[in-house]
Parts: structure tokens; C-alpha cells; sequence
């Protein structure tokens, strides 16, 4: 099911800036953000008690998987790693790891989240960006023979936004 535009700008400090928020009572970090906070022992004492939080964007390869049968509109991208990012803020993040050969990512793989171009969506030709990982430290090696890069940005994109 689509995102609708609404619900999509209302979304972008998180998808954009890596936005979550942090209980004031026990200083655990969410991402995304929630209004209540299951590590208090009284969740009801978390509740106005919330302050926004900056994740860094910074975090390692808890685990990961190679996908080779992709989901319906990422047929262009096969094969792909999806992995679970652990940040050092706390929170554990889901994202697509990128410019790097699939056969290289390892758990404890340094990355960074960067944000790329996702999809399109409607006739008007909404996009719709997120982040995404790339490894830092040491040089991603140059994808296979025969593996699709991630596509140009858009005519007139600014920063690191690509697919």
C-alpha cells in the first residue's frame, strides 16, 4: 500500500534527519519515536516526558541477508543486502546497505546512513527519499560483472540523494 503525501511530509524529520527521541526518565534512545517508553518500569511516567534526539547515522552490521527475489519495483536492484544496523545510540535500524559487492558485507561492516532516492510514486511523480548504509572506513570494492549499480540522481538532486 502506498504512503500518502500527508502522512509522508509528516514523516520527513525522521526519514530525513534520522530523527528519534529520547525518555527522560530512563534516557533509552527510540527511533522512530514513540510517545510511550517500554523500559520504565511504570510506562505511564515516560508519557510528556519524551525529548528529541539526533541519531548520528552512524552504526555496524548486526546481521544480514542477500536478497536475490526482490519485491515487486526492485527487480532493478537484485542482488541486494538488507541488514540490521546496530547505532550507538541504541536503537537497531533496518536498511539497505549500498556501494559495496553483496559477497563483502560482513557483521561488524562499519557504515553510515546515507539518504537516497527510494521510489516514485503516482502520476505526479512523487519521490519519495530515505536512507540507506554505505560502508566507511576503507573503499568499497567495485560491484561484479553483471550486478546493476544504484542509477544516477535525478537531474537537479543536491547532496547524496540516488537511488
Amino acid at each position: 500500500m502506498a504512503t500518502s503525501i500527508a502522512r509522508y511530509w509528516r514523516e520527513t524529520p525522521r526519514r530525513y534527519n534520522l530523527g528519534g527521541n529520547r525518555c527522560q526518565n530512563c534516557r533509552t534512545v527510540y527511533f522512530p519515536p514513540r510517545s510511550v517508553c517500554p523500559s520504565c518500569s511504570v510506562h505511564r511516567q515516560s508519557l510528556g516526558k519524551f525529548e528529541p534526539f539526533q541519531l548520528s547515522g552512524e552504526g555496524e552490521v548486526h546481521s544480514f541477508t542477500v536478497v536475490h527475489d526482490p519485491a515487486e519495483g526492485f527487480d532493478m536492484q537484485v542482488p541486494y543486502v538488507l541488514a540490521l544496523v546496530r547505532t550507538p545510540e541504541g536503537p537497531t535500524l533496518t536498511g539497505q546497505v549500498v556501494d559495496v559487492a553483496p559477497e563483502e558485507v560482513r557483521i561488524g561492516l562499519p557504515v553510515r546512513a546515507t539518504f537516497r532516492k527510494l521510489r516514485e510514486e503516482g502520476p505526479a511523480g512523487v519521490i519519495h527519499y530515505g536512507y540507506k548504509f554505505t560502508p566507511t572506513g576503507a573503499p568499497a570494492s567495485v560491484r561484479p560483472a553483471g550486478v546493476r549499480p544504484d542509477p544516477p540522481p535525478a537531474p537537479g538532486a543536491t547532496g547524496t540523494a540516488r537511488a
